[in-house]
């Protein structure tokens, strides 16, 4: 009767034990499957040119450059987020997703600018439900040539190890032109991060598009950018470093170079006293040095407006735009040769209503 007794308790255990193992053997599975789905992109990969821009580019010629990051859709006025300090995982709702669209297009409609250069745009993520912001945006925006580059790809994003995680995620850069582009590349920007967590995360690039310059052999060579963010450090030093080694090659050649979009930096040759860090717990930009570019180039920005805000917790919780009661910065901006000439640079304050960065909008002539 005891030796029964006792091989009831044994017989539990093993049954539980081999339940356990199934469980760690099909997690096991899963990993290995997501790690061998990990995006694995090219150093330098042809892009595809979607329909066609109608203007032509000539040297004298003025044209407006538009940059933005959009945060995908869902980090408007009411969002904040995890990796900011924030809860949200997902930060916001399907309609209020397709709302942030809306408001996006329309603000580039009444810009009307000849060139937009968008950060963050989703094709197939969990956290937008999958919604082709891509086909969105060509939607509302005829007239205007595309091309896009992923930055960030993933079967699953197993993180944060909560309930709700970011889950599939495809996302990159979007340029689009009113001028017709010749060709376009993505270039690979080196990792921040060491396997295995670099394959959940996000693989930065350069979306290197070009411009003819009609009646010249000289080209206008567009650079979307979206530098690390989450890193100690030397992830952006060495994306600044191969983007710098970009700039100055094109430049010396005598193309006219544009370079725009969130540099996670703030520039150097900028006062950005007015964006202080109100709190060491609050996430820290990097610092671009303006000095380190040769005489070919110069960075440029409009800090009378911060470009981007923390998202520790939503905008609307504070009335104020005070510093001293929410974290602003200026991290977006532009890099130009000096063959064009600045007619106007202005950061739209939207209010941060659509997206955790405010627009810039920059004006230029050829020479």
């Amino acid at each position: 009767m005891s030796e029964t007794k006792e091989k009831k308790p044994r017989k539990a255990l093993k049954i539980i034990g081999l339940i356990l193992g199934i469980l760690l053997g099909i997690i096991l599975i899963l990993f290995i499957i997501l790690l061998a789905a990990e995006y694995r992109p090219k150093d330098i990969a042809e892009l595809e040119l979607s329909g066609k821009g109608t203007q032509t580019l000539s040297s004298g010629d003025a044209l407006t450059v538009m940059t933005w990051n959009t945060g995908y859709g869902g980090l408007g006025e009411d969002a904040d987020f995890f990796m900011d300090g924030g809860t949200n995982v997902m930060s916001a709702d399907k309609a209020q997703v397709e709302e942030n669209l809306a408001g996006i297009q329309s603000q580039i409609q009444k810009t009307n600018p000849d060139v937009v250069l968008l950060q963050e745009v989703d094709k197939n993520s969990k956290r937008t439900y999958h919604i082709d912001e891509i086909q969105s945006y060509e939607d509302a925006l005829p007239g205007y040539q595309t091309t896009y580059a992923p930055n960030y790809k993933a079967l699953y994003v197993p993180y944060p190890l909560k309930p709700t995680t970011i889950g599939k995620v495809n996302a990159g850069q979007l340029t689009l032109s009113k001028y017709s582009m010749s060709e376009a590349e993505r270039q690979s920007l080196p990792v921040s991060f060491s396997w295995p967590v670099s394959a959940f995360n996000l693989k930065r690039c350069l979306l290197v598009s070009r411009i003819p310059v009609e009646g010249t052999d000289k080209e206008l060579v567009l650079v979307n950018l979206h530098l690390e963010a989450y890193d100690s450090g030397e992830g952006k030093i060495a994306q600044t470093k191969q983007l710098k080694t970009l700039l100055e090659t094109e430049a010396k050649k005598g193309n006219y170079v544009i370079a725009g979009g969130d540099f996670n930096q703030s520039f150097s040759n900028f006062d950005n006293r007015d964006y202080p860090l109100i709190s060491d717990k609050m996430w820290a930009p990097g610092q671009l040095d303006a000095s380190e570019f040769d005489d070919n180039l110069r960075c440029v920005a409009d800090n009378s407006v911060p470009s981007c805000r923390s998202l520790d917790r939503p905008l609307s919780s504070v009335k104020d735009t005070d510093p001293e009661l929410f974290q602003y910065y200026m991290i977006d901006g532009f890099i130009i040769s000096n063959n064009l000439s600045v007619n106007s640079l202005k950061t739209l304050d939207l209010q941060f209503k659509y997206s955790d960065h405010n627009p810039m909008v920059l004006k230029v002539t050829l020479k």
